[in-house]
């Protein structure tokens, strides 16, 4: 009967102290594996919404600037053609060649630049904007946006730094 008893308590005693510390260290080192991957990933994901936000503006621009071209969007002799902030691809403009004065709309809204902390600027205030007057190594803001950069002067997976993007 002792036999039996003994048999019994073997096979349930459970892990040892060095067993226990061996999963430990085993599961400390993947984890620690894994952190820069996750980083890479969630990096990844940012400049992949940054470029998707920056194609959206640059194209909305264009999209302006052809209505002003087509005569759908009013000018003076001294407009560029261009749109005076970003927030007027959002909020509409009216078009002329419309009889019944519709808006048009080039953006939905303003897709805020990821790479920037801060959150309590709007969106459009995110943006580093460059007018067309000024030099593409020097962006000013100005009269008009022609283009859009991020402010951010970190520098990307790829190697350049994302204002340059």
């Amino acid at each position: 009967m002792s036999a039996s008893r003994n048999d019994k308590l073997r096979c349930c005693r459970g892990f040892t102290l060095i067993e226990l510390l061996i999963t430990l260290t085993i599961l400390g080192l993947l984890a620690s594996l894994a952190l820069p991957v996750s980083r890479t990933v969630i990096q990844r994901a940012h400049e992949q919404e940054l470029r998707h936000a920056l194609r959206e503006i640059r194209d909305a621009i264009d999209m302006y600037k052809r209505a002003v071209d087509d005569g759908k969007i009013q000018k003076s002799a001294l407009d560029s053609g261009y749109p005076k902030e970003l927030r007027d691809l959002a909020i509409g403009i009216t078009d002329q060649t419309d009889a019944k004065k519709r808006k048009l709309y080039f953006l939905r809204r303003v897709p805020r630049d990821p790479m920037n902390p801060d959150l309590t600027l709007a969106p459009e205030d995110s943006w580093g904007k460059r007018c067309l007057d000024s030099e593409p190594d020097d962006p000013q803001e100005g009269a008009d946006v022609f283009d859009v950069y991020s402010r951010s002067v970190t520098v990307g997976l790829n190697g350049s730094p994302y204002n340059q993007w």
